[in-house]
């Protein structure tokens, strides 16, 4: 009888010969958390109401923007754009949960739940090793998306000067987006720069094969601005090969600190072709190098440009906190700010109306004037009402965003309703329609159920940790 000869990745199992008739012996399944499930389960019917209104709505542009007049044209750019950046995202989302697995499989997960970048490398050191020695190479940290980093959007779009920190798109890994990301712009161009995403390995967790490794690693190059294959929605275009961008991102950093090693685990998957979630072609050959940069933190102090900078950075921070402003403050996700921007905007709009009311009641009768009154209050307390359930949102209450949400919900179908049976439709009727419909799909949005939520393993582009828990 022949041998096995067992390496490092074929070890020899537990499996004595039995001496008797093996029997089925079953450990039980693992048993499902039901708190707050009834929660979940409302949230959930909120979700496919928002996706199904979303293509009611878009059905309606398409066919509105099929009549031959000039309007039609707008109207068919207003039908791309809700297919692209509302109805699609979200039906990504809701069928990637149910088909698109949750175990480690080194791929990332974008926003919407598509696959997204391949995990290309493994790294053992601290955090603090890591930054030493991707600064000592010559890249730059990303931003996180607060209210300075959004401004130096603004500031870089309006100059068209370079901004080298721009905050990066977030992917997922372990149920969690990247801890930090470095980047390095190409000739001060901001279609093309090399960038890598960071996530820390749960405790006690090993690859597939047993290896220890404290973070893992998604590195691609951006070669241009392009229009996303499968969401339609602009976007960088990555380089398919995204071997090149690994081995770029560990010579830059030997080539800065040759005491950091590095060792390849062979073979780690079978070499793909694939696409990421924006549609781009990625080829890999497989293999997953180890980089090793335990002690880059000591060996590498920060340079006394680094200390300056982050010194006059403290000041300028510690200056807007005496002005009870902070900069630095992880800002509400977009769509909640959209909600918030909307609400605001309806108490203007009945502040407006109620002081051009007043300015002329003396035009009117006693009886129109007590109607209209009466309905400025009326008007007055229901945007009141839901710019506190905004507030109370903001703070993270479950239930005042399911409040909230069911409001919108109602206002949404009934503008539809009125929408389609409109015998001649007009751009204000489809502006009141598109307005209500972005409240209610801001507030199903996967990065609003988790701010609400943030202590169940929720995360965007991912409902099924929502659906579950």
């Amino acid at each position: 009888m022949s041998t096995i000869e067992f390496n490092q990745t074929l070890l020899p199992g537990n499996y004595p010969i039995p001496t008797e008739h093996p029997e089925y012996h079953s450990r039980g399944g693992r048993k499902t958390r039901s708190k707050g499930r009834l929660w979940s389960m409302v949230d959930s019917l909120f979700v496919a109401l928002a996706l199904g209104m979303t293509f009611w709505f878009a059905g309606l542009l398409l066919l509105s923007g099929l009549e031959l007049h000039w309007q039609s044209i707008v109207l068919l750019i207003l039908f791309w754009a809700v297919l692209a950046y509302l109805a699609l995202p979200r039906m990504h989302q809701l069928f990637t949960t149910l088909y698109v697995p949750d175990y480690f499989m080194a791929r990332t997960k974008t926003g919407d739940g598509l696959l997204g970048d391949p995990v290309n490398l493994a790294l053992l050191g601290s955090e603090a090793d890591i930054h030493a020695a991707m600064k000592k190479a010559g890249w730059v940290k990303a931003d996180e998306i607060t209210l300075r980093s959004s401004w130096g959007i603004v500031k870089s779009s309006v100059t068209g000067k370079s901004y080298p920190e721009a905050p990066v798109s977030s992917l997922f890994l372990f149920g969690r987006r990247h801890a930090f990301a470095y980047q390095q712009e190409v000739d001060g161009s901001a279609a093309q720069r090399h960038h890598v995403r960071f996530w820390p390995t749960p405790e006690d967790w090993d690859l597939p094969g047993g290896q220890k490794v404290d973070w893992l690693a998604a590195g691609t190059y951006d070669k241009a601005v392009g229009l996303s294959t499968l969401t339609f929605q602009v976007t960088h275009k990555i380089d398919d090969d995204i071997d090149a961008e690994r081995d770029y991102i560990i010579n830059t950093v030997r080539f800065a600190d040759p005491e950091c090693q590095v060792a390849v685990l062979d073979s780690f998957s079978t070499p793909f072709h694939d696409r990421n979630g924006g549609g781009d072609a990625v080829w890999t050959d497989g293999n997953m190098p180890v980089l090793d940069v335990q002690g880059a933190a000591q060996r590498n102090p920060a340079t006394s440009s680094q200390d300056e900078a982050q010194q006059a950075a403290g000041a300028t921070s510690e200056n807007n906190q005496n002005l009870g402003i902070d900069l630095d403050k992880p800002l509400p996700p977009a769509s909640l700010s959209l909600v918030g921007f909307f609400t605001i905007l309806q108490v203007v709009l009945v502040g407006l109306i109620g002081f051009g009311v007043w300015l002329t009641n003396a035009d009117m009768s006693v009886t129109e004037r007590h109607e209209t009154n009466i309905g400025i209050i009326i008007a007055g307390a229901a945007v009141l009402v839901e710019l506190v359930l905004y507030l109370l949102t903001v703070r993270r209450h479950q239930w005042a965003r399911l409040i909230l949400l069911a409001l919108a919900a109602l206002s949404a179908l009934n503008d539809l309703l009125a929408l389609a049976t409109y015998d001649a439709r007009d751009f204000g009727h489809f502006l009141t329609a598109a307005l209500s419909l972005l409240i209610v799909l801001a507030l199903t949005a996967p990065e609003v159920r988790a701010w609400v939520n943030p202590t169940k393993r929720a995360r965007s582009g991912d409902l099924q940790s929502l659906i579950n828990s």
